[in-house]
């Protein structure tokens, strides 16, 4: 163990410990391994007064040093802020020589870190998980690992998984209900090593571990699959459950699994209450309904909604995130609120709406609360795994770059809520029981309006770098081909449509694509945005809405179109939406530049501050990302910038339903 080390309370204590307030004006700091960009420590550099600035480019760099930091240097003005400038080690020979000369000079790496373990493993995690790699190295100071050694410390002391140790059906099925359920990303390297162990037990020879192991999806397939087994067992199928088991597996494997193993049924009620499993028909049983498994069936004569929804209540009710919860704890959490809300909306249920209301209050003050403290740390986590919709694009070019032979579409569904992605995923399954959806959600920009959050998407960029557009859409097209020629592609192999939503996708897909050449196809489906701007019955109406267009069934050929085409599917949305109430119309004449629903924009913060102050419900965001000259005023939760009393759907403003998007990859179920 390195001494330095020794003592410490946690990895960001060593880094944190380096930087003092005062001593200069830039900080130079080589970081190979993005260890700035992990979201606490980002956090405590924000709170000791620095600033983080990223060298991807060094024309985008300097825009954006001159024009937020030195402007402000040479005219003499005071600041309390460091700014930090973070890249490459390669890098540090390619700066301007003023930087160098101006700046103090760290360097950062996993190998200081974990001076014992293998760094070519070590750097495949998420950096949210260096804080349990790092206690666990503490507490046990291991000799020198070689790569085998780590990987199986790694699995051990971050995942709870001795693959050793694992040598029955119970114990494999729980360790992958622990890993996959709490949507720990497992790397590919540790997947593999876990896989060469379980190999090593005769027992799993059938097993189809190369396809659970890595993937949840396919986890959770393969459990679905022998679910209606395990109900035959007990003699709960109906009909057309037994159908159902007698249909055949994708997954190889054993057809009984221990479902009713005291270690493996405590997931089951929430694997069905979130939707990572569907219901099958049973026949009408006598079953309690707090029974373990009773999530799981559909019962004649039952109101089976009716107990989701109370269930998933409480469920919403006792995880809401702390001021203290990582942005992946909210995207979590964000994905069970959506499950709930498309449920309640769906109904329309008056009573239901009225207690989902509430718990939104109180969710979305939290969320404001968070969002002050921890947005802007965001925006430079890397896009390995997408946290902010600019990182999409930046996520699928590694896909673009690791192989000559891949294609990508991404679809933009422009103002779709997490919820009505919900509603719309359960149509698009009935068309097509054939797609498999892995989703996420990710962060839109803020304002939540199409210019500014649309924009960052298409360019793979912070909004702060398309001042010039920030009040239109019209440049997306040239800034999705300048994304992608970035990349090393030819303007020739991109392609941009928007408007879409209605009409023959096949015959658009077939006016566009150049089989063969086209290598990136950028969609925007702007149906959902009409739909909202035009509705007069809530988030109810919405959801209705958007279920009729879904079973219209331009979306699915859509998606089926792509994959014929051989595409990678991706889809995602620029904001969502919300329903809200007016507290009240600001009469300003001509000083806000951007006059929505939900956020007003003001080119000074005197402005801005004049408005706010006759609204107390309204939120000066700080503008960080955003253009020097735009100051946004934005409503929160379920206020709107109307008369008082008038509801409407709208966007713009701070919520975890605009907010929160969906990202999501579609594929095609395979045997």
């Amino acid at each position: 163990m390195n001494p330095c080390l020794s003592g410490l309370n946690g990895w960001r204590e060593y880094i944190l410990k380096e930087f003092v307030a005062g001593i200069s004006k830039l900080i130079i700091v080589a970081d190979p391994d993005g260890l700035l960009t992990e979201e606490k420590l980002a956090f405590g550099l924000q709170e000791r007064g620095f600033d983080l600035i990223e060298f991807n480019d060094p024309v985008e760099f300097r825009f954006a040093y001159e024009s937020r930091y030195r402007s402000m240097w040479d005219r003499g003005e005071e600041t309390n802020v460091t700014v930090v400038l973070r890249l490459q080690a390669s890098e540090l020979d390619s700066l301007p020589y003023d930087l160098l000369e101006a700046g103090r000079k760290l360097s950062f790496s996993l190998g200081t870190l974990f001076p014992n373990l293998s760094c070519p493993v070590v750097e495949k995690l998420d950096r949210s998980l260096l804080d349990t790699l790092f206690e666990a190295q503490q507490k046990s100071s291991p000799d020198r690992m070689g790569e085998n050694a780590t990987k199986d410390f790694i699995l051990r002391s971050v995942f709870g998984i001795a693959a050793e140790l694992i040598g029955d059906d119970v114990e494999l099925i729980r360790a992958l209900l622990r890993l996959h359920y709490g949507k720990s990303q497992i790397p590919k390297v540790l997947a593999e090593r876990l896989i060469q162990v379980l190999r090593n037990h005769k027992v799993f020879n059938d097993w189809p571990l190369e396809e659970i192991v890595p993937d949840g999806e396919a986890f959770f397939a393969f459990l679905q699959e022998r679910w209606p087994f395990f109900l035959s067992r007990i003699g709960a199928l109906g009909r057309a459950g037994e159908e159902l088991a007698k249909s055949g597996f994708r997954y190889s494997g054993p057809d009984h699994l221990p479902f009713d193993h005291q270690d493996v049924r405590i997931y089951i009620d929430n694997l069905f209450l979130e939707g990572k499993l569907i219901p099958v028909e049973a026949e009408s049983l006598d079953v309690d309904p707090g029974s373990w498994f009773r999530s799981g069936i559909i019962t004649t004569g039952a109101d089976d909604e009716e107990l989701r929804i109370v269930r998933l209540f409480d469920m919403v009710e006792q995880n809401l995130p702390t001021a203290e919860a990582r942005h992946s704890e909210w995207a979590v959490f964000a994905m069970k609120w959506a499950e709930l809300s498309s449920l309640v909306f769906c109904r329309n249920n008056d009573e239901h709406q009225f207690r989902l209301r509430k718990i939104g209050e109180a969710l979305n003050t939290n969320f404001a609360g968070w969002l002050t403290g921890h947005y802007s740390n965001l925006v430079n986590l890397p896009p390995r795994n997408p946290a902010m919709v600019h990182h999409v694009p930046r996520r699928l070019a590694r896909d673009i770059e690791d192989s000559a032979d891949s294609r990508i579409a991404l679809i933009v569904i422009d103002g779709l809520s997490l919820d009505q992605w919900v509603t719309m995923r359960s149509s698009l399954q009935k068309q097509d029981p054939e797609f498999l959806m892995r989703e996420f959600a990710v962060f839109a920009w803020i304002p939540t309006l199409t210019p500014v959050s649309r924009q960052s998407i298409f360019s793979g960029k912070p909004p702060l770098y398309f001042p010039s557009s920030i009040h239109s859409t019209n440049s997306e097209a040239n800034l999705w081909k300048q994304f992608w020629e970035g990349h090393g592609l030819s303007r020739m192999d991109v392609v941009y449509q928007r408007g879409l939503g209605d009409g023959d996708a096949s015959a658009i897909l077939d006016s566009v694509i150049q089989p063969g050449k086209t290598r990136v196809v950028g969609l925007v489906v702007d149906k959902i945005d009409k739909i909202m701007h035009g509705m007069q019955l809530g988030s109810a109406g919405m959801h209705n809405q958007v279920k009729q267009w879904c079973q219209g069934g331009f979306l699915a050929e859509l998606v089926r179109m792509l994959l014929d085409y051989r595409f990678d599917v991706w889809l995602t949305a620029d904001h969502g939406n919300i329903q809200c109430e007016g507290r009240g119309r600001p009469s300003e004449g001509v000083i806000a530049e951007t006059k929505g629903e939900r956020v007003r924009v003001y080119p000074t913060p005197e402005l801005r501050s004049r408005v706010a102050s006759l609204f107390p419900f309204a939120h000066e965001w700080d503008p960080t990302g955003l253009p020097a000259d735009y100051f946004p005023l934005v409503a929160c939760g379920f206020d709107a910038f109307v008369n008082p009393g008038e509801g409407i759907v709208g966007h713009g403003g701070i919520s975890v339903e605009e907010v929160l998007v969906p990202f999501v990859k579609i594929e095609k179920r395979t045997r």
